[in-house]
């Protein structure tokens, strides 16, 4: 009976110190940017990958960085045009313990009806409407966080910047504590931009 009981409180206890463990690993991930004011990170790629090996291959590609998910994010979503699948097997491993649902892969082509893959071009730097969005080389990628970023315990509201909107666009990641690794949860991104030059009747 005392062994039963001593089990019992044995195992609470280290429930109670694995939690403590998971929550300092939050903190401490958070506590080097929680509150702080504007943020802006640019990460650079010589070349864009073509599958999700080369993908995995990339140094961002260990989800470490909550700024570089976002910023592979971008990398993925360039592969939708010649290759859905490859685009959505970048997001699943990007979004880790929750891949893309039927749902959510609609909502992505949805967003690239009539041929706007423009759209993702646009949120490298140097593409613009005049240029008809072509990425400079190589590609940047530019990737901002707010005050306000990481209100949410475990979460992160970042921004990429786009060459076709007046200001930045948002994505929601989310922190793995027992891995220390964050993960893509939702892109918000793909909302129309001013059309390029070749498109535009108006100029």
């Amino acid at each position: 009976m005392f062994r039963s009981i001593f089990s019992s409180i044995a195992g609470a206890v280290g429930s109670k110190v694995a939690s403590n463990a998971l929550n300092s690993t939050i903190n401490k991930a958070m506590s080097s940017v929680k509150g702080a004011g504007t943020i802006d990170k640019t990460y650079t790629f010589t070349s864009l990958p073509q599958s999700l090996e080369e993908f995995k291959q990339l140094p961002e590609a260990a989800l470490n960085d909550v700024y570089a998910v976002a910023a592979l994010s971008v990398l993925a979503l360039t592969r939708f045009e010649a290759s859905k699948d490859e685009c959505y097997a970048m997001l699943d491993f990007l979004k880790g313990p929750e891949p893309l649902t039927p749902t959510g892969k609609a909502q992505i082509s949805d967003r690239f009806m009539d041929g706007k893959f423009y759209k993702v071009n646009a949120l490298f730097e140097g593409a613009k409407p005049e240029n008809n969005y072509t990425p400079a080389q190589p590609y940047v990628v530019k990737v901002s966080s707010n005050p306000y970023s990481f209100e949410n315990e475990g979460y992160a509201t970042l921004y990429v910047h786009s060459g076709g909107a007046d200001s930045p666009r948002p994505l929601k990641l989310r922190m793995k504590p027992s891995t220390g690794q964050w993960f893509l949860v939702e892109i918000q991104y793909l909302s129309d931009i001013r059309p390029p030059a070749a498109e535009d009747k108006w100029r």
